[in-house]
């Protein structure tokens, strides 16, 4: 299970994206986030394609290798494509089945929809694959630094986002640990009617929730123990640097933007 899952997980590499610095991965990000609602058509959307693709490429990961660890993700993408397909009742008809009709809008804005929402994940997933968790906290507190003249908790909310990503591929090893555990005394989570299946998670819920309340308090004691008192006064192992690469990613994003705004102007 955890050979195939990607929610949380560092590949780690000496890629041109590993390299870079965290503030700039979660800036370029958040901005990707945002400049892509500016795309409106099918040669806008074919650039973001691009430039996601490209990113992909420069990190050292492999397409295939994202497609196969976010396969639930992809099912929702598709259920969402059809549900928009289906609902969106604008245009010309271009499929008439009676009892539901498919329209030219519905089409055109679940590809768009779907299109959108596959390219975030690919880019929000290449974040935390070529970022280790601690690296984002540092990144994110360097970010929220301002914040703090107005007291904005920046280095707690930093250090529960690195430990929420951290725990992931922990909480779902032990998820899958406790399954096979339920299976092998005969528990049968995978077949039988709906019903009967819901029974069957219960007895997987308690104990996962059990250990997962004790590794909260364990992880609580070891950080008191160790003399943890929030983030003042506390000094950097890690020093951040910002270089040309960094720079260069931010432009890139500054061009794709421009790209969208054109094509959305002229077409």
């Amino acid at each position: 299970m955890m050979e195939k899952m990607i929610f949380g997980r560092y590949i780690p590499a000496d890629s041109i994206v590993h390299r870079m610095d965290p503030r700039a991965k979660l800036v370029f990000v958040f901005a990707f986030i945002a400049i892509i609602f500016i795309a409106n058509n099918v040669w806008a959307y074919a650039a973001a394609a691009a430039f996601t693709v490209g990113c992909i490429w420069l990190s050292g990961i492999t397409i295939r290798f994202l497609i196969k660890g976010l396969k639930p993700v992809m099912i929702l993408i598709a259920l969402t494509f059809i549900l928009q397909m289906f609902f969106a009742r604008e245009g010309n008809v271009v499929v008439d089945m009676g009892f539901m009709k498919i329209y030219e809008e519905g089409i055109r804005q679940a590809f768009f929809i779907s299109t959108r929402f596959l390219l975030l994940v690919f880019m929000t997933s290449l974040l935390t694959l070529t970022t280790t968790p601690i690296s984002i906290t540092d990144g994110l507190e360097s970010l929220l630094n301002p914040l703090k003249k107005i007291k904005f908790p920046a280095h707690e909310l930093a250090l529960m986002m690195s430990i929420a990503l951290r725990f992931i591929p922990t909480l779902m090893d032990e998820t899958d640990k406790v399954m096979k555990a339920q299976m092998a005394r005969g528990s049968d989570m995978s077949s039988g009617p709906l019903k009967d299946r819901l029974k069957a998670v219960v007895p997987l819920m308690i104990p996962l929730f059990v250990n997962a309340f004790k590794r909260a308090e364990d992880l609580a004691t070891a950080m008191e123990v160790r003399g943890y008192r929030g983030g003042d006064g506390r000094t950097k192992y890690r020093l951040l640097e910002w270089h040309v690469r960094d720079t260069f990613a931010l432009f890139s994003l500054v061009l794709l933007a421009t790209i969208f705004i054109v094509l959305r102007l002229w077409m």
